[in-house]
């Protein structure tokens, strides 16, 4: 804090060179940054597609197993519902 506070406060000159410096620089380096960072996020984007269309057929097995869990958990709650209902008639 002792830097900025006693580096910064009311050292104009300090601070325009910064800001020009800025606005000379950052042309050049904005088109660099671009050029190099659009073709790692292409091939990211690839490389993401490509292992999805690779794991599609998994996907699709784990949500079949997944489907018949659901399955049968409702078939055992459906059974155990009405062993339950058939006890409380017979009670009756």
């Amino acid at each position: 804090m002792g830097l900025f506070d006693n580096g910064f406060k009311g050292n104009i000159v300090g601070g325009l060179a910064i800001g020009i410096g800025t606005a000379i620089i950052a042309p050049v380096i904005i088109p660099v940054l671009a050029s190099v960072a659009k073709p790692l996020a292409k091939a990211a984007l690839k490389g993401s597609i490509a292992l999805y269309e690779k794991n599609r057929e998994k996907i699709a097995e784990v949500k079949e197993v997944v489907e018949d869990l659901v399955a049968e958990v409702k078939a055992e709650i459906e059974a155990e519902s009405s062993v339950t209902t058939g006890d409380i008639k017979a009670e009756k």
